[in-house]
């Protein structure tokens, strides 16, 4: 065989060899399983590199089976064991028409349902009023979403930028589906929002001509909000790069928007701050009913882009390309959510309602505050927190998943180990009640875990 020759197939096998490296563990335990077999022989670039992370959803799904006593682990409110619903959603089941039950959807979305959406949005964001946007366009849950961006804004050499710890499904959709980068930067510092490690990954970044980043408030799993002092630095960190001359692309994720219990928190969504910040920044908004209406399963959002000096021209073709990845992949959303949110958002009650449901999970957020302001241990510390559904705790001696499964295997109690250090607690779904001992429960244990 010729030298050559052999140095090529060398040189094919040692790639091979490292591109199997790069590829996540979990998705080389799948590949190893299926070596050998027909499919296995025929899966494509992104089929050998997806998994199914043991991150949330299966961890939940093992809280469920042991989680006798508690299963802080899901983000939904829950009340007895039951996930709460509005009355304005529920009363509205029986009295849908044929057409609203069972019809096809635009692939966009019900069009009333996404000028009902825009409403709302520009309500909730006063600094919005006279800016430009789009038309919310409707997608099938957040995470389609974000994959759909990831689809439209990600190729094989770009990176995203996200806060760390941060919510397992952006590494999935990131890597594993685009195979393009994630990044992380750490989020916190003994004073709240690491500003600074922000800007130096920014920047960084920014050297590339070009910078992305998801901002996920209040974030998933901290449940941290930034303060409107943070907010305003946040955004003049990415104005002063765009000035700069690099292109900035800021998805916010604004998942859990509106859930916030402290007076000095920012209240409307960076989005607002960024719609028409600068030439160079263009941003989306990633919102919708599932967490704000308490609709979880209706696996209902929205992504609404903004940028300055972008017009309906440049929206539309914007909103024309979402369309086509929602057309080659699921083509239309599921009719019934879109229906009964669409009826619900004309009942007068539906507000009330919802302040009612906010003010149980503040309710549950004050009693977690009051416990670990009260409590220290050199065993673990809360990471900051003040919005949404969840809180976390960085560990100092113990590895979170064996403190999970302490937890979960001998007092019953879900929780989610979101990396080796970091431990997730979602008191959404903790009555009032078992606040006290959950959390007693959590610093007992991790504490007996560090003397072992």
């Amino acid at each position: 065989m010729h030298k050559y020759t052999i140095l090529l197939l060398t040189l094919m096998h040692s790639f091979r060899i490292m591109y199997r490296i790069m590829i996540n563990p979990l998705a080389q335990e799948l590949n190893a399983a299926l070596e050998g077999t027909t499919p296995g022989s025929l899966l494509s670039d992104l089929g050998v590199r997806m998994y199914f992370p043991k991150g949330i959803i299966a961890q939940s799904a093992e809280a469920r089976k042991k989680g006798k006593t508690a299963n802080a682990t899901i983000g939904m409110t829950v009340a007895n064991g039951t996930p709460v619903i509005l009355p304005a959603i529920q009363e509205k089941v029986s009295e849908l028409s044929p057409r609203e039950l069972v019809a096809y959807a635009p692939t966009a979305g019900n069009p009333d349902l996404r000028n009902a959406w825009k409403e709302q949005i520009l309500l909730k964001n006063p600094l919005l009023k006279g800016k430009n946007i789009s038309l919310p366009v409707l997608v099938p849950g957040l995470t389609a979403g974000i994959s759909y961006l990831s689809d439209l804004f990600l190729g094989e050499k770009d990176t995203l930028l996200a806060g760390n710890p941060s919510w397992d499904n952006y590494c999935l959709v990131v890597e594993a589906r685009r195979n393009a980068s994630y990044k992380q930067f750490e989020m916190f510092n003994e004073n709240g929002f690491n500003l600074k490690a922000f800007e130096e990954a920014m920047k960084e970044e920014a050297k590339k001509g070009s910078v992305r980043v998801i901002l996920n408030f209040p974030q998933n799993p901290s449940g941290y909000s930034p303060t409107v002092d943070e907010a305003a630095s946040i955004v003049k960190i990415i104005k002063d790069i765009a000035e700069s001359g690099v292109k900035v692309m800021v998805w916010c994720d604004d998942a859990y928007f509106g859930l916030a219990y402290e007076e000095n928190i920012e209240k409307q969504s960076l989005f607002a701050y960024l719609a028409d910040l600068h030439e160079n920044v263009f941003a989306v908004k990633i919102d919708g009913p599932t967490k704000e209406d308490f609709v979880w399963g209706f696996r209902c959002g929205f992504l609404t882009f903004a940028g300055k000096g972008l017009d309906e021209k440049n929206y539309d073709a914007l909103i024309k390309k979402l369309m086509g990845v929602i057309r080659s992949s699921v083509s239309c959303a599921s009719t019934v959510p879109q229906s009964l949110l669409l009826q619900a958002y004309k009942n007068p009650e539906i507000n009330a309602q919802k302040l009612n449901f906010r003010k149980m999970l503040e309710r549950r957020y004050k009693l977690v505050r009051k416990f670990t302001d009260s409590h220290e241990s050199d065993a673990l510390y809360p990471l900051p927190y003040n919005s949404g559904y969840f809180m976390s705790f960085h560990l100092n001696k113990v590895n979170a998943e064996l403190l999970r499964q302490d937890l979960l295997n001998n007092q019953g109690i879900g929780t989610i180990a979101i990396d080796a250090s970091t431990l997730r607690v979602a008191f959404s779904s903790l009555d009032e009640e078992k606040i006290e001992s959950v959390y007693s429960a959590i610093y007992k244990t991790a504490e007996e875990l560090s003397r072992a």
